[in-house]
């Protein structure tokens, strides 16, 4: 059974369905065991497919598949319209949309997804939320591409999902340089007694960029995917384990 975590923001809006799904109610097995929905994995295609329509079924949508994007850690987002062939998926890491019953998402295994609604002007979008997309601006070409489609920014609501957690995000020291040279204020975001290496907060940095957007809601509904093996797929524990490869969950959002 299909168990996605929900964002009490957006559970609250009319004609909005979403859902931060979790390894959950899948059909795949070993490494990629559950609701494995990446189709850049080594899993078979066929059950990354049934995952992906399980998703899309549970949300309502009118097609059994969840729209993603060829996700390249950028700051870019772009508006669809309707289903696109696979292999012709626009290099993106946000989408956004207007069609009801298109069912959207986004992929991860430790970067934030971020899901965003105006029901008013019946818009919704995702959003991948790794760190170098987040510094890139991804979260706020995202509320760009939304208000192209009509939004208003006092309207939009927005939620954080699963990601990584700052107590298993140990990064270099060229890592906190390059984040710190874009805003000493940044510093807020890392951890770490002196001398070791420092832990950084990628949900709060994202949180605190939405949160200067003047959005009507910002919420974080964010369990570490590294810790909950149960729950999540995360690319750190594979490196960390030497395994061959990993899943990924999906995040997604619909107008009904």
């Amino acid at each position: 059974m299909l168990d996605p975590i929900i964002s009490p923001s957006l559970q609250a809006l009319p004609c909005i369905r979403h859902g931060f799904f979790t390894r959950a109610g899948g059909v795949s097995e070993g490494l990629y065991a559950g609701l494995n929905c990446g189709l850049g994995s080594r899993d078979d295609p066929g059950r990354v497919l049934e995952n992906r329509a399980r998703a899309a079924r549970h949300l309502g949508g009118e097609r059994p598949e969840v729209l993603t994007v060829y996700q390249v850690h950028s700051g870019s987002a772009v508006r669809v319209g309707g289903p696109i062939a696979r292999d012709e998926l626009p290099k993106a890491d946000a989408v956004v949309t207007t069609t009801p019953g298109l069912v959207i998402g986004v992929l991860t295994a430790d970067c934030a997804p971020v899901l965003f609604a105006d029901p008013e002007a019946g818009v919704v979008a995702a959003a991948h939320a790794g760190w170098r997309g987040a510094v890139a601006g991804i979260v706020e070409a995202t509320v760009a591409e939304m208000e192209r489609a009509g939004a208003r920014k006092e309207r939009i609501r927005a939620a954080i999902g699963p990601s990584i957690g700052q107590s298993a995000y140990e990064v270099g020291p060229d890592f906190m340089e390059e984040v710190l040279s874009l805003d000493a204020a940044n510093r807020d975001f890392f951890a770490g007694a002196p001398g070791s290496r420092p832990r950084f907060d990628l949900p709060g940095y994202v949180a605190r960029r939405l949160g200067v957007l003047g959005l009507a809601a910002v919420d974080r509904t964010s369990p570490c995917t590294y810790s909950d093996e149960s729950r999540f797929f995360s690319f750190r524990r594979t490196t960390h384990r030497s395994e061959p490869d990993y899943g990924r969950q999906i995040s997604a959002i619909i107008v009904t």
